[in-house]
């Protein structure tokens, strides 16, 4: 959907200066060594988290993305993290760059055009704005740190996602030491937040072990009978939204996670008011959005 379609609520908050705004330097701190669990949602509602962005309006996993989520009034947003061909963490789903860019125009011979194949300089020459609408034109791929700094500048929240760990040994421990440097592992963010999730199994895993006092989610539905083993090392489990019901809800909530607290659920990708308002009845603690107003209306977040 491009912001040309967008309620008018969105697209009165979009400035095309949003994208050229610099990220500002998140505060330093030490890394924390409390253990606690991010509690995303009130008890009584769910909390609304905008998926790769407010993405239903701008082009996902973009500064602007998160900027108008913000300007729409949502603390929490979702990301995807890779690793560039020298070692740079950037923000992009797709482990190719064809969909949300234009390298296949500005780099036309180096098909299938893998992020792991590309330098980080490379990536930063890519417009990946115009494939959305032209008034995105000009918007680049943010680097994991510029993503933080703009978290930070705006006062979200980070559920981040390590995307494909199986295409990058070691990303976890690359992307603690950005989180690190840029001052997001400090007491307060940790208790309050940030959030690591990954498909991957040994990704969760690893970072549960290097940072046991992060919050930590596992993408997927595990077998109930499964569910304790993965209480162990997760605090969240994060299923698609049509792959629960309510008992699946009821029993993650049985179980208490990683940190001793309540095993939460985020489901994902909830676009739709009926959608949300199904998922709301079964409980679950977020709702993952790329239309995070209509899913707001809806829950009454």
């Amino acid at each position: 959907m491009s912001a040309r379609t967008a309620p008018a609520t969105a697209t009165a908050l979009l400035s095309a200066a949003a994208l050229l705004l610099p990220a500002t330097a998140a505060h330093a701190s030490a890394p924390s060594g409390a253990h606690a669990s991010v509690r995303l949602g009130a008890d009584d509602e769910p909390a609304v988290i905008a998926h790769r962005g407010a993405s239903a309006y701008a082009p996902e996993n973009t500064l602007v993305a998160i900027d108008l989520a913000d300007r729409m009034g949502f603390d929490w947003v979702e990301n995807d993290v890779q690793r560039t061909k020298d070692g740079e963490l950037v923000v992009v789903h797709d482990d190719s760059l064809a969909r949300t860019t234009n390298v296949e125009q500005v780099f036309p011979g180096r098909a299938p055009w893998k992020i792991k194949d590309f330098t980080a300089a490379e990536i930063a020459t890519l417009d990946a704005g115009s494939w959305f609408g032209p008034e995105f034109a000009g918007a680049r791929v943010p680097t994991l740190k510029q993503y933080v700094n703009r978290v930070e500048r705006n006062r979200q929240k980070l559920l981040l996602e390590i995307k494909k760990p199986e295409l990058y040994p070691g990303i976890e421990r690359d992307t603690l030491r950005v989180l690190r440097k840029a001052g997001w592992l400090n007491r307060h963010n940790v208790k309050h937040r940030l959030v690591i999730q990954s498909f991957g199994v040994d990704s969760v895993k690893a970072v549960h072990a290097q940072r046991p006092d992060l919050t930590t989610g596992f993408l997927g539905t595990p077998a109930v009978a499964d569910l304790p083993e993965y209480a162990r090392f997760t605090d969240q489990i994060n299923p698609t939204h049509t792959s629960i019901t309510a008992d699946y809800v009821a029993a993650v909530h049985k179980l208490k996670g990683a940190h001793g607290k309540r095993l939460q659920v985020n489901t994902w990708t909830v676009n739709t008011a009926a959608a949300a308002t199904r998922v709301d009845e079964f409980g679950v603690d977020g709702i993952i959005t790329n239309n995070p107003d209509i899913v707001r209306d809806a829950v009454g977040e």
